[in-house]
């Protein structure tokens, strides 16, 4: 077998046009190489069959990561590890406008109901919001299936879900199971399992086109159906773990993933991760991430994928240090 030779890799994004969308992404984050139009998405670091990314830059350059994920599991995910996809897909969303009330299958639904490896755990982490942003996640307690129904079929949408309001930087974990959804005037990272499985409880689908009644009632019914978790998700403001040069903050940690904002107000060493792959998101300058053979460049609005076998780097902000870093947790496999 070829040795893996362990990099900084820089990925090609997909991109979707949803309806909640609209230009916060290049005009806030100031990403680059995006077209005109609506941008409700992009998917930053995806693994997933229909947004496969392709990698840019070193020696696999022109090589999909998943063909990588496929022939080098223990040194780009981590020791010991299977599976069929990278575990986790990263993605800036801009909720511009409302997005729609939906829900996504947990693991065991995922199996059950759509043959799937694996459900969709995700956290948001907010990177910018309005005054008034809110999020709608989780069931009102005591809140029954048929007043669920009902209150969708209205448009009623608080009179059974729980609102809380957001701000920036703030992180919110939803567990698979969770009927959710939030904005207008709201821009995050993402970070989910390698899923796209959801399903809507909203009249219309995610381009606002008017859905055909029967064609309502079934997605509503297999929302319902697959809301199964009690969870009440609340925005948490994030628990510093580090200081100096580099800050941490973590936003959350979860089963599946953890999710950290990293600020730099000089050049640090960090060995990141806890044994896996990490992938790191720029929300300012540039940085550079130095490694044992060279050094990445990694732009503004932009993402890399730093293997398990990387080691340890040394980051060199250009000006305003700012890294959304998410990862499995230790005890992942």
């Amino acid at each position: 077998m070829p040795r893996f030779d362990a990099y900084p890799l820089l990925l090609t994004f997909g991109i979707r046009r949803y309806a909640f969308g609209a230009r916060a992404i290049p005009e806030r984050l100031g990403k680059a190489g995006l077209p005109e139009g609506v941008i409700a998405e992009t998917w930053e670091v995806s693994d997933h069959g229909d947004e496969p990314a392709v990698v840019l830059n070193g020696a696999y350059r022109g090589r999909r990561l998943r063909e990588l994920v496929t022939a080098f599991p223990d040194e780009l995910v981590r020791p010991g590890w299977s599976g069929p996809h990278l575990p986790l897909l990263v993605k800036f969303l801009d909720a511009s406008h409302r997005l729609p009330v939906h829900v996504h299958p947990d693991d065991a639904m995922a199996r059950a109901r759509y043959a799937a490896a694996n459900g969709k755990d995700e956290a948001w982490h907010v990177v910018w919001a309005s005054s008034g942003a809110t999020i709608l996640a989780g069931v009102r307690p005591g809140v029954r299936r048929e007043e669920l129904r009902t209150a969708f079929r209205a448009g009623a949408y608080d009179d059974v879900l729980l609102r809380h309001p957001i701000a920036a930087g703030d992180t919110v974990l939803v567990p698979g199971g969770v009927l959710h959804g939030f904005g207008p005037d709201t821009l995050i990272v993402e970070v989910q399992q390698t899923s796209d499985l959801s399903e809507s409880v909203m009249p219309d689908d995610v381009y606002g086109r008017p859905l055909a009644p029967d064609a309502w009632a079934d997605g509503l019914e297999r929302a319902l159906s697959i809301a199964t978790s009690d969870a009440r998700p609340r925005p948490q403001p994030g628990v510093e773990v580090a200081a100096g040069a580099l800050r941490r903050a973590v936003g959350c940690r979860g089963e599946r993933f953890v999710l950290e904002r990293w600020t730099l107000s000089g050049a640090a060493t960090v060995a990141p991760g806890e044994g896996g792959f990490v992938t790191l998101t720029n929300l300012g300058d540039a940085v550079e991430v130095e490694h044992e053979r060279g050094v990445v460049t990694l732009p503004r609005a932009a993402s890399c994928l730093l293997p398990a076998a990387l080691g340890e780097v040394r980051l060199h902000p250009s000006g305003r240090g700012d890294l959304v870093a998410c990862f499995e947790p230790g005890d992942g496999t």
